[in-house]
């Protein structure tokens, strides 16, 4: 067999990176703000700028985190070589957080489209999401990055028309009353504002090397610091800056746990559609006030589903990865002909989906989404500020700990004050670990299988691995041509026959792909696969003696792989077949012929046979 990498591209740049952790971390000004003034009314913004505080800090540790990770660096990923279990529980944290986070921006995207009953808008939009991810893995950075363009620039304004406002709302500002139990249970309720930074610690495996780092001792942070950089300023700034403003708005009342505004009642879960009606109305007139609230609506309804997308998507990923380590059943890893596992789509999008419809609110999701996140970063930082092998500076390493003791009583206080946040996490981790028990039944009863079965099976007189000798007497000469197959038909034919015509060796390469690879599929081998050897064996025996190569990957993005090898095995000629898809699948899957194209090198000629 031809040996074939099995390396994820790194191709994210800072721009991708920022735009993914964006998508997270940027929608939660969209109704932690709201939020903050429902808990502590025109004292509110001592809450939001703690908050913004404690996401600096926690921007700051993920900075160094990725440093030393690049390959990785999120809780599962970090922790898993300290204690299994640890990771496990991390594990189930942030799956919770992942859960969490595609309700509440569902919800949030639909509170702010104004819609009747968003409960049911935003299940329906999770349903559909899931549904398009039973296609494939989207490229969800190049959407959060369409998207987080427009939300951007929409926070610069309405910041822009806040400004004049500011000397009315420090007027307004009241000091923090009740003593430090009460403020601390406040602030505790708001830390909404984390999530994200764990989706980009985990992308360091894709992102962009620095200049003279290599795969044998690579380093991304010229990608992964600029890219929290970026982010975490915007965040805290904007974030502080519109939690100021909000209280030059006169006549905001606490209702219940909701926010009545003159004329407006229950503003809560879209203030800032709110703010940019009063704001920007005040300055140019009743109709612009009306625009400006429709344009934030829209921009920041469709960012809040972009992150819908981008949790789902992580939620498939972390499960099928966990049942690969075995952590889970191995139900999760059976995929679907998109190359996507189909259990783990479905228990991404029905559990977000119910959540949603049972729960209604946003302040209900926001306790169970900051349980999940405060754990999995808690977590993840405790294990690696305490890792003596990890190469932390001192004050990198001093910095993560006072985090992450910080992280760790904000923990223990929701889980002590928030009853549903309680039995939230106890039921994530019992499920976590009745479904690591389940996988470790399985796996030693697919171990004693395989066992009798070799015991029981006949030697074979050829090993399959010498099944591919080329015949001797058979000249070829030049260059190789390689053929990219995905099964045996007439682009095989027509492959095998130009080889033949031409006298030159055939590659015949076949990718499984994957939504994300684990250690295990580092060493697959093709031999593992049992429909590459059906198609290596046919193919065999279409040659008719003429050489061919077998040549395997595993990737969980095709068109890169297939651009690469082609480059590395010096190929002159790469023969693709014609999708056979048409229509809204093609469409949903992408153009992998497209993708190839735009990245093969102009000395290589592509032929598409149809």
């Amino acid at each position: 067999m031809i040996a074939s990498s099995t390396k994820r591209p790194r191709n994210v740049d800072s721009w991708r990176a920022a735009a993914l952790l964006y998508g997270d971390w940027g929608t939660s000004k969209a109704y932690v703000i709201g939020l903050a003034f429902s808990v502590a009314g025109y004292t509110s913004f001592w809450l939001i700028a703690a908050m913004c505080v404690l996401t600096a800090l926690v921007g700051i540790n993920y900075m160094a985190i990725c440093k030393h990770y690049p390959d990785g660096g999120g809780v599962y990923a970090s922790v898993r070589h300290r204690s299994e279990i640890i990771s496990i529980v991390g594990a189930f944290l942030l799956i919770a957080d992942y859960i969490v986070t595609a309700a509440i921006s569902a919800l949030s995207a639909f509170q702010y489209l104004d819609v009747a009953h968003p409960e049911w808008w935003a299940a329906g939009a999770i349903g559909m999401i899931g549904v398009l991810n039973i296609f494939g893995p989207k490229s969800t950075g190049g959407l959060a990055f369409i998207v987080s363009v427009p939300a951007a620039v929409v926070v610069v304004v309405l910041a822009a028309f806040c400004i004049p406002h500011l000397g009315e709302a420090v007027h307004n500002l009241q000091p923090l009353t009740g003593g430090f139990w009460k403020n601390w249970t406040g602030f505790v309720g708001v830390v909404l504002a984390l999530s994200g930074v764990e989706a980009i610690a985990n992308s360091t495996g894709v992102m962009r090397l620095n200049p003279g780092s290599t795969d044998a001792k690579p380093m991304v942070t010229k990608t992964s610091t600029p890219a929290l950089l970026w982010v975490m300023v915007e965040v805290c700034l904007f974030t502080a800056l519109l939690g100021l403003a909000m209280h030059a708005l006169g006549g905001l009342v606490i209702n219940k746990d909701d926010v009545d505004a003159p004329g407006s009642p229950g503003v809560r879960d879209y203030m800032l559609r709110y703010m940019g009606q009063v704001f920007v109305g005040g300055a140019l007139g009743v109709l612009a006030g009306k625009i400006a609230a429709v344009t934030i609506s829209i921009v920041f309804g469709l960012l809040l589903l972009s992150a819908v997308n981008t949790a789902i998507v992580d939620l498939i990923a972390i499960s099928y990865l966990m049942s690969r380590d075995g952590e889970m059943p191995m139900g999760f890893q059976k995929l679907n002909r998109h190359g996507v596992p189909n259990l783990g789509i479905i228990v991404a999008t029905v559990i977000p989906l119910l959540l949603v419809l049972t729960v209604k609110d946003v302040a209900g999701l926001g306790e169970l989404y900051a349980v999940g996140v405060v754990g999995a970063i808690a977590t993840n930082l405790g294990a690696s500020s305490t890792d003596s092998k990890l190469g932390l500076l001192t004050w990198e390493r001093v910095l993560m700990f006072i985090t992450f003791l910080i992280m760790v009583a904000i923990e223990l206080s929701l889980f002590w004050t928030k009853s549903s946040a309680r039995i939230f996490t106890v039921t994530v981790l019992t499920i976590g670990l009745i479904l690591r028990g389940l996988a470790a039944e399985q796996a030693q009863r697919k171990k004693a299988a395989a066992a009798a079965a070799e015991a029981k099976a006949p030697r074979a007189a050829v090993p399959v691995s010498e099944v591919f000798v080329p015949t001797p007497g058979v000249e070829v000469d030049g260059a190789p041509i390689l053929c990219a197959i995905r099964g045996v038909g007439k682009t095989l034919d027509f492959a095998i026959e130009q080889a033949r015509e031409t006298r030159r060796p055939l590659y015949l390469l076949f990718v499984r792909n994957l939504p994300v690879l684990s250690q295990q599929d580092y060493k697959r081998k093709w031999q593992e696969d049992p429909e590459a050897c059906e198609i290596f064996t046919l193919a065999r025996g279409k040659a008719a003696g003429h050489p061919i190569f077998p040549c395997y990957a595993v990737s969980d993005s095709v068109a890169d792989t297939i651009v690469d090898i082609t480059a590395t095995m010096g190929a002159n000629q790469l023969i693709l077949g014609s999708p056979e898809r048409k229509g809204l699948i093609s469409l949903l899957r992408g153009n992998l012929i497209r993708e190839i194209s735009q990245n093969l090198p102009p000395d290589i000629h592509m032929i598409v046979y149809a």
